[in-house]
């Protein structure tokens, strides 16, 4: 078994709660229906967002799913280099699995499919 890093990435058109949280639950839950994992499989999530994503932590959106109660999150400012990406969440999750770095499906939404057009494309 090894643990694989999945990676994940959405962009929100506001900086409002709401907007946050929803877009945090939409790219997690796609990343784990992609790669079939449960959170028991999850050692842990490193979160990032912009700096200009100040009205919530993204965390909280996943401590309310149900089974994510004891996952480790972590949630991070993302490196501010000009000309970044504007309002953009990015998981990190890691994972216990036997599939190999080719099997894993690294999942990007909205206008964050512009960061890895070499893989945003890519679906299970």
């Amino acid at each position: 078994m090894y643990v694989r890093g999945i990676r994940g990435a959405i962009t929100v058109s506001h900086n409002e709660e709401k907007e946050i949280l929803d877009a945090t639950s939409e790219l997690l839950l796609h990343i784990i229906r992609e790669n079939k994992v449960d959170p028991e499989e999850i050692c842990s999530v490193l979160v990032t967002t912009t700096e200009d994503l100040t009205a919530a932590f993204p965390a909280k959106a996943i401590r309310q799913l149900p089974g994510w109660e004891l996952v480790p999150l972590m949630c991070s400012l993302e490196i501010p280099v000009k000309p970044s990406l504007p309002r953009c969440i990015r998981l990190m999750v890691h994972v216990n699995t036997n599939k190999r770095q080719n099997e894993i499906h690294h999942i990007y939404l909205n206008e964050a499919q512009t960061l890895r057009p070499d893989i945003s494309q890519l679906k299970a």
